[in-house]
């Protein structure tokens, strides 16, 4: 599909007509999250497909603040995120004629502008959702949101205590860029979050996939979505396995390691220690030290707290049982609460 920057003219998946600037085409599909949920994996295994080009994951256009689809007001800054239409399709430049295309963005089906947005730019893109059971989602969320510097909090469950304080601007980390993102419970609205799709694309428009489903079997799930989107499905297709989430053993050192990884991309992007660190490392030990300082920074999360995660199962519970009915599927069983009070 193409796109005019100042006035969309839709002609199905494959039409649309260009009034500002030159041509340029806006995305056929999007995977709009969760977090923590495969989204990694199924845009990477999507990418490898011959019919599909995919830029790399999480621009988050939609989802901003302050973006321009009409064009004229903002302008983009090198090295961040377009918050022009233009800007943003430049992302597809890259595509060719005969193939999809494909963006990537979590943070979309969170987001509470985000679908509003896409269906007046791309009104016939298909949107692919998946949804976890949320303990094991919101406890691996808040792992990624550590290794991450987002939260400080290392401990899931007082994380968890202080979402209301969060809410009302309190207990913020002083590194945190987004501090939504730290409304753990808000996250697991799985109804309002499909709903606000549903309200702006046709059902048939649509997928939502269960990551349960996915891990147990990659392949079959890759396959459905390629025949959602009308694509061969046949194509040789090879498996990813992500870095699952790990615990953050000793943060300072954590910091380090990622400071000096900055350092060797972009030594004018890091800070004085981390060039100090780069230049002192002798070039062949730096990937055995890294390696080991991997090791010691980081260390497998800690045993989940089964009486918390009761608890969490059965504030979810009523959430569950509306996805169940929203969806025609019993995810009460597939996630073990059927036996929550």
């Amino acid at each position: 599909m193409t796109v005019s920057t100042e006035r969309p003219v839709s002609e199905g998946r494959a039409g649309g007509t260009i009034e500002h600037g030159a041509a340029k085409r806006v995305p056929d599909f999007f995977i709009v999250g969760h977090a923590k949920s495969g989204t990694t994996a199924l845009h990477m295994m999507l990418g490898m497909h011959p019919q599909i080009h995919m830029p790399a994951k999480e621009p988050r256009f939609f989802a901003i603040k302050d973006i321009d689809i009409e064009g004229g007001r903002l302008t983009d800054r090198p090295g961040r995120r377009p918050r022009t239409l233009d800007g943003y399709l430049d992302l597809f430049a890259g595509a060719r004629a005969d193939q999809l295309i494909g963006e990537a963005t979590p943070v979309y089906l969170r987001s509470a502008v985000a679908a509003g947005r896409m269906a007046s730019v791309c009104p016939d893109a298909r949107i692919i959702a998946i949804l976890r059971e949320p303990v094991s989602f919101l406890r691996s969320f808040h792992l990624q949101s550590v290794r991450g510097y987002n939260e400080s909090q290392q401990d899931f469950r007082k994380a968890i205590e202080l979402v209301e304080r969060r809410r009302e601007g309190r207990r913020i980390p002083r590194r945190c860029q987004t501090p939504a993102d730290l409304l753990y419970t808000d996250h697991v609205r799985y109804v309002e979050q499909l709903r606000r799709y549903h309200e702006v694309f046709a059902p048939e428009q649509v997928l939502v996939l269960i990551y349960e489903d996915f891990r147990a079997d990659n392949e079959g799930t890759v396959r459905e979505v390629l025949r959602f989107l009308a694509l061969d499905d046949t194509a040789v297709i090879r498996e990813v396995n992500t870095r699952p989430s790990r615990d953050v053993r000793l943060a300072p050192l954590h910091s380090l390691v990622r400071l000096r990884r900055i350092a060797l991309r972009n030594v004018a992007a890091a800070g004085a220690l981390s060039r100090a660190l780069s230049t002192l490392t002798p070039t062949r030990l730096r990937g055995s030290v890294r390696g080991r300082w991997r090791r010691v920074a980081f260390a497998e999360p800690p045993a989940p707290d089964e009486r918390f995660d009761l608890e969490l199962r059965a504030r979810f519970k009523g959430e569950v049982q509306a996805l169940s009915d929203y969806l025609g599927r019993d995810l009460v069983t597939l996630w073990g609460y059927d036996d929550v009070g």
